[in-house]
């Protein structure tokens, strides 16, 4: 089970606006203090330390953040439409498109998912399984 995440990022205000608008909207709640934010699921009790958690800040060993070759987080949304709208806003909030909001019919037929790079440039995926029949 997955508990927390850490993000690293450059210019922490530029990443919490772009997942602000990404977690927000998907129930999460962010907290956080001076150069750090953390989102964390209502009703979680260990909001620090998960599950699901997710910390955005600076590297510990005050280097520089890049971004992490085939690190990937996927968040997965109840609806395509949903996944539309949230790409959009990451677009918005200073990400860049790696991937229109789409079917992926090579994983499976029913794969909807939208790519997106992060400020710093880590890849972030939304995407939610179609109910076909």
């Amino acid at each position: 089970m997955l508990d927390y995440m850490t993000i690293g990022a450059n210019d922490v205000e530029a990443s919490v606006r772009f997942y602000d608008a990404l977690l927000l909207p998907l129930g999460y709640e962010r907290d956080g203090g001076e150069g750090y934010a953390v989102y964390a699921l209502k009703g979680v009790a260990d909001r620090d330390n998960g599950p699901n958690t997710i910390y955005v800040m600076k590297p510990f060993d005050g280097g520089v953040a890049t971004p992490g070759n085939g690190m990937m987080p996927a968040f997965r949304i109840t609806d395509d439409v949903t996944v539309r709208a949230l790409h959009a806003a990451g677009l918005a909030a200073g990400g860049t498109d790696e991937g229109a909001p789409g079917t992926r019919s090579y994983y499976t037929p029913n794969f909807y998912v939208g790519y997106l790079r992060d400020p710093v440039g880590n890849k972030v995926a939304l995407f939610t399984v179609l109910d076909r029949q």
